[in-house]
């Protein structure tokens, strides 16, 4: 049966067809008799395919066919997925996942949310803007585990209703940490020194070119412990969890069906098992599932694409090079 939307968008393009259609041969047919048929045919054909774009368009935006948005978290969670050496073509910009959240609770046409979840966690303060953003979605949200929902992941599907995942999902990784790498020994073998010019006794705590004292490394096993409990109270609020029993995982994945066993997922299912029960929820026959894109310019489009040739040339030297520091991270 055919819904109302459905006989709009047939009306329209119809509709707009044939109006293009007659001003086709008029313009091209009928009145210049010193074209040749032919041409004219051909010329007209072409208006009616454009003008059938045009209403094609118009329907969309006045009768859009879907009811459902799907926003995708894909790969370690970053802020913008830049940095100063190439980033994985697979990671998530929280800043676009964000923009993509907000878009859909703007659009009159999204009555829920699916947040497609498949991340081993990242970075802690993307990881709770986007769990925000589905905090503020307006109407039933669902976070679905594919293959990984794990930390920063998990953090995410807190601030969700629900979260699905399937038997051989990989769910967990409540914790935090951090890290440095210690190249103190062979900065004195390739004879280098580290000399501080620094304010504040704990400013270049972490630096790689310095032993460690007990006072740094207690400072910085704070500063973890705080994340931790963050991260232990906002699952426990958001996903009805003890804070004890959060605690007791410690940071430990499971498997989906053990998840759903220990109260970590609410279901087990599939992708069609998730449309079912939001059309039960939304009280329509069946949904459909509009997928949200970042919004982005060409060159931007044209930058990513470089960005993952990038990538494969210089991934192995980034994650050397690249940790020149202490990192904190889920």
């Amino acid at each position: 049966m055919i819904s109302s939307e459905g006989i709009g968008r047939l009306v329209i393009v119809a509709v707009g067809a044939a109006v293009f259609a007659a001003i086709g041969v008029a313009l091209f047919v009928v009145y210049p008799e010193t074209l040749a048929d032919l041409a004219g045919v051909l010329v007209a054909l072409a208006v009616v395919v454009l003008g059938v774009r045009i209403a094609g368009s118009i329907a969309d935006t006045l009768f859009p066919g879907y009811d459902v948005a799907e926003v995708t978290v894909e790969g370690p969670i970053t802020r913008n997925g830049g940095g100063r050496f190439p980033s994985s073509p697979r990671s998530t910009p929280a800043d676009d996942i964000v923009e993509q959240i907000d878009r859909a609770n703007d659009d009159d046409s999204v009555d829920a949310l699916l947040l497609k979840l498949n991340t081993p966690g990242g970075e802690v303060v993307p990881s709770d803007d986007i769990k925000l953003a589905a905090e503020r979605f307006d109407g039933p949200t669902i976070a679905y585990a594919t293959d990984v929902c794990a930390s920063g992941g998990y953090w995410i599907a807190s601030g969700c209703d629900e979260l699905w995942a399937r038997d051989g999902s990989i769910v967990g990784s409540i914790g935090v940490i951090g890290s440095r790498v210690n190249a103190s020994d062979l900065a004195d073998k390739v004879g280098l020194s580290y000399e501080r010019f620094a304010a504040g006794e704990y400013k270049d705590a972490g630096s790689p070119l310095k032993k460690m004292d007990d006072g740094e490394r207690a400072y910085l096993q704070g500063l973890i412990d705080d994340y931790y409990e963050t991260f232990v109270e906002r699952v426990s609020d958001g996903r009805g969890l003890e804070p004890e029993f959060v605690r007791e995982t410690e940071a430990r994945i499971y498997l989906g069906e053990q998840a759903h066993e220990m109260g970590l997922i609410d279901e087990l299912g599939t992708r069609r098992d998730i449309e079912d029960e939001l059309a039960d929820r939304l009280e329509v026959g069946a949904v459909t599932v509009e997928e949200f894109e970042p919004q982005r310019p060409l060159m931007a489009r044209v930058g990513g694409g470089a960005r993952s040739l990038a990538y494969a040339f210089g991934a192995g030297i980034a994650s050397v090079a690249g940790d020149r520091g202490f990192r904190l991270r889920f």
